[in-house]
């Protein structure tokens, strides 16, 4: 015979059965993140160039700086050429209008957006660049903090470059749906957290003077149908990953070469 439950009763059992699955749903996540935190990461190549020359002699000369995350130091392979930079230094030599690209970065593996006004600091000593390309908010976007809080530094950092008149082109957070080295449905949790703080760059970047390249919308499939364009620990890309991201941001970084005076 079936047990007869009252609107209360059953209320009161969906209630409790609902808390013990968030419940479950919280060790789940919590034990997801631990693993996450503890997994063996790519660290920087310490014998990487950070600073090279690429094109030939006498061509125009170009000055190319990287502020970021890892992304902008290349972690995840091991040659100057396979880092972002060093593929879009030869992009930019290469094409039509084949210009000496002098490459330099001062991204530092880890940071956050908080982390940029050093770094923008540091681009800003010496020689003034033409065109800068960020890369931030992967860290951001792990460690859940608030989207607005992150977009508002990055903004600020473009501000100050405008400022002192560098072309600025912003990577947004990439789709970090598509990492290997997070399993669902942490994974799914990050990857939200990582479109909202592209969201929030967006609309900080263009109020600031930036142009901005979605890399979640442009690359995000390609990631995620090709595990090869992660490196060995699923989290930052390969060689063929960062070919991807440069190839998504040479437009807007030719443009930005384009519209900066030759010196």
């Amino acid at each position: 015979m079936s047990e007869h439950l009252s609107p209360s009763t059953l209320a009161g059992r969906l209630g409790r059965a609902a808390a013990l699955s968030l419940v479950g749903s919280a060790a789940v996540l919590a034990g997801q993140a631990f693993v996450a935190r503890h997994r063996r990461y790519a660290q920087p190549e310490l014998g990487l160039a950070l600073r090279a020359t690429v094109g030939r002699p006498g061509a125009p000369p170009l000055r190319l700086v990287l502020l970021g995350d890892s992304s902008a130091l290349g972690v995840g392979v091991d040659r100057l050429d396979d880092t972002i930079g060093g593929q879009l230094a030869n992009l930019l030599a290469e094409g039509p209008a084949g210009r000496q690209v002098h490459l330099s970065s001062v991204g530092v593996s880890g940071s956050r957006s908080t982390d940029l006004a050093t770094q923008v600091a540091r681009a800003l000593l010496g020689e003034r660049p033409d065109v800068a390309v960020i890369l931030i908010g992967a860290n951001d976007a792990t460690t859940l903090r608030r989207p607005t809080d992150a977009a508002a530094y990055l903004g600020a950092a473009v501000h100050r470059l405008r400022e002192a008149r560098v072309e600025v082109v912003v990577g947004t957070c990439p789709d970090l749906g598509a990492v290997r080295s997070i399993a669902p449905p942490l994974r799914h949790l990050v990857g939200w957290s990582g479109r909202c703080v592209a969201r929030a760059q967006t609309a900080a970047v263009l109020d600031a003077g930036g142009t901005v390249v979605d890399l979640a919308a442009e690359t995000g499939p390609v990631f995620r149908a090709d595990a090869g364009t992660l490196c060995h620990d699923g989290f930052h890309p390969s060689a063929d990953g960062y070919r991807v991201w440069a190839h998504a941001l040479l437009p807007a970084v030719a443009a930005a070469a384009a519209v900066a005076p030759r010196r």
